[in-house]
């Protein structure tokens, strides 16, 4: 196995084409084939289907991918460690993001990665946090802003910023109780009412997946009451979790940071949960298997610095 065979291998797979990896890395299909056969032999393992329109992933070949994709990293952080040794900051930073952080975060972050380091590049990924933690494992990324809610093996993690969830409901029209889409400062006056969790399995939820941070913790504070939600659906994008809210489907658990970013800018029913509080916290992930470079360890000092105040002022 060598870098050839892994690089050919990615760039098919990726593109879904012999013909189409072949023009990006100039070279002919049939040496791309061979490659990418040699590598199949030595791992005695098929990992592309040919067909007529192109090629898929065979289970093995999904796995083999996130490999390949982290050794080719991982030699390209090597190389940029050693250049580091001559004074020059380049090379490339890998980072992962949740969604509800790259909506108010990617533009400034791109800008003033590219503004502070631009001999360097870098690559901006969104997943969930629990998929945002896979990739730091391989070393696909060497950051990850996401929502710390378990303890995981070799992954060390920061909290930056910490907000509290609230149950989110339909307008009902009354202006003691709704909460207009504004900071969480303005939005959290006495009027506001209280439930205890435990009170929660009253309302039909609309909540993300199993895979997602928010419903991770949730569950897991519910279940130390002794309570089991009320799972109405199960949808990820907030956006969407807002429509069904709005037309009386369900509650959310969400921050005020979620409603504050609804485009239609509609009113909602606003509850504090306590006994306990659920507050989510966003952290800083990195891998202890892969030390970070000097270009890692400053462009995230420059996230620290430049762009988490953004997301603090939009909560």
């Amino acid at each position: 196995m060598d870098l050839k065979q892994l690089e050919a291998f990615v760039h098919v797979a990726e593109l879904g084409s012999f013909t189409r990896a072949a023009n990006t890395m100039d070279t002919n299909q049939p040496a791309l084939s061979r490659l990418v056969r040699h590598l199949e032999v030595e791992l005695r393992h098929t990992l592309l289907e040919r067909n007529g329109r192109g090629v898929t992933l065979t289970q093995a070949g999904q796995r083999m991918l996130a490999h390949a994709k982290g050794i080719l990293q991982q030699v390209q952080r090597a190389s940029q460690d050693l250049d580091e040794l001559h004074g020059v900051l380049g090379g490339h930073f890998g980072i992962g993001i949740t969604p509800s952080f790259a909506k108010v975060a990617t533009n400034e972050l791109v800008r003033g990665f590219r503004t502070s380091f631009p001999g360097a590049t870098i690559s901006v990924a969104q997943g969930l946090s629990t998929y945002l933690i896979e990739w730091l494992m391989m070393g696909r990324i060497d950051a990850a802003v996401l929502y710390d809610t378990f303890d995981t093996p070799l992954i060390d993690k920061r909290t930056i910023f910490t907000e509290e969830l609230f149950l989110i409901g339909p307008h009902t029209g009354d202006d003691t109780s709704a909460v207009a889409n504004v900071k969480h400062e303005e939005a959290a006056p006495s009027p506001l009412t209280a439930i205890p969790l435990r009170e929660i399995t009253r309302y039909p939820l609309v909540i993300p997946g199993r895979m997602h941070a928010i419903r991770r913790m949730v569950e897991a504070a519910a279940a130390e009451q002794g309570v089991r939600l009320r799972i109405e659906l199960e949808v990820d994008a907030v956006t969407s979790i807002l429509d069904l809210v709005s037309e009386g489907i369900g509650y959310a658990v969400l921050s005020l940071n979620a409603t504050a970013g609804d485009a239609l800018k509609r009113r909602f029913q606003v509850t504090r949960i306590t006994e306990p509080t659920l507050l989510s916290r966003l952290a800083i992930a990195t891998s202890s298997k892969h030390p970070l470079s000097q270009l890692a360890i400053q462009a995230i000092a420059m996230l620290e610095s430049k762009v988490l105040p953004l997301y603090g002022n939009a909560a």
